[in-house]
């Protein structure tokens, strides 16, 4: 493919920019749920879920329309046990968000009498908002002048300004924030956000971008924009085995551990043990996951359920198998226990 060359910078026609983009966008834009939505909590629990999860993910599996549907509202969300909150995020990851976005409900009652503020300075003091999502909320559901920077428009913007700076360092982040400031439309700033970000996720793509169907391309500067944007940190892989015990009584209950680690705090997940003290047991079933920055390697083990009687406890407990079914449980475990249910 070649690329066709660059009539004028986007800094130097501005009008021209962001009126190419948002015509393209209203022409094209897809219809997801939270674009039909001006309240700002709906428009909060979109911009949560689509932190480091992709948009496909959200939507093929119905998150964003089900957690509503649990909690249309900062007072319900703000009522809410961490079981019920965990079960509705279950399968999401990253279970911190959801333990946030509650603490966020709960800022916005106690200092804002449940009305979301709009003014920029007011919602960097809620927990959880960054200068992203205040962008986000100012945007999407205030219609106000905004600012925001994610992985999209990071990498939209490297290539229409040729950057080959390093984006995710300290330097590169806020040169890409003043560009974004520099470019931003205060008189439609929702769609000219929504267009910036869809046209990262749509055609400006990691790897090869369709520039041939772009439609700001005379506006890039770039002549390689498959080498862009270029970062600084690579992420190390570090691969974990975890060891884990499927134990079933004689009346057919299973043996669950609640989680204590930062991670997953509250979710339910099949008892993990040393390899030295199960490994000699025989392993029925593995499975690896993905996690932040390890490659997890899941080994269940089969053990007899009167070595292991001493293990109930607050902590680690019997289950019918119908009352499993309510509890929330990490993804990984969820579709390994599923799967041991139906084999044992």
């Amino acid at each position: 493919m070649i690329k066709p060359p660059c009539r004028a910078g986007a800094l130097d026609d501005r009008p021209g920019f962001r009126d190419a983009l948002v015509k393209w966008f209203r022409k094209e834009a897809r219809d997801y749920s939270w674009r039909r939505t001006r309240d700002p909590y709906a428009v909060l629990v979109s911009e949560v879920m689509l932190q480091q999860t992709q948009i496909a993910t959200v939507l093929s599996k119905g998150y964003y329309t089900r957690f509503l549907h649990a909690f249309p509202d900062v007072v319900s969300l703000a009522k809410a046990s961490d079981e019920a909150l965990l079960k509705a995020w279950e399968g999401l990851g990253y279970y911190r968000r959801v333990r946030m976005l509650r603490d966020t409900a709960r800022a916005v009652i106690a200092q804002h009498d449940g009305v979301f503020p709009s003014d920029a300075d007011e919602l960097l003091k809620l927990p959880g908002i960054g200068r992203y999502t205040v962008g986000a909320l100012r945007a999407f559901a205030f219609r106000k002048p905004a600012v925001l920077v994610d992985g999209n428009v990071s990498r939209v913007l490297s290539r229409l300004m040729d950057f080959s700076d390093a984006i995710d360092s300290t330097a590169g982040l806020k040169q890409l924030w003043s560009w974004a400031c520099d470019l931003a439309d205060d008189k439609c700033p929702a769609p000219y956000h929504a267009a910036l970000m869809e046209l990262g996720q749509r055609v400006c793509k990691v790897g090869v971008p369709d520039c041939l169907g772009c439609p700001v391309v005379s506006f890039c500067q770039t002549r390689e924009p498959g080498l862009l944007p270029v970062k600084g940190r690579k992420i190390e892989i570090t691969r974990v085995d975890e060891h884990a015990l499927w134990l079933r009584d004689g009346d057919g209950r299973i043996l669950l551990q609640r989680e204590a680690g930062p991670r997953r705090t509250g979710l339910w997940k099949l008892p993990l043990r040393s390899v030295e003290e199960i490994g000699h047991l025989p392993m029925i079933a593995s499975s690896e996951y993905g996690i932040t920055r390890y490659r997890v390697s899941l080994k269940v083990h089969q053990g007899h359920h009167e070595d292991f009687v001493h293990e109930a406890s607050e902590q680690v407990t019997w289950f019918d198998v119908e009352e499993i079914i309510p509890l929330p449980m990490a993804a990984p475990f969820r579709r390994m226990l599923t799967h041991l249910m139906a084999e044992f």
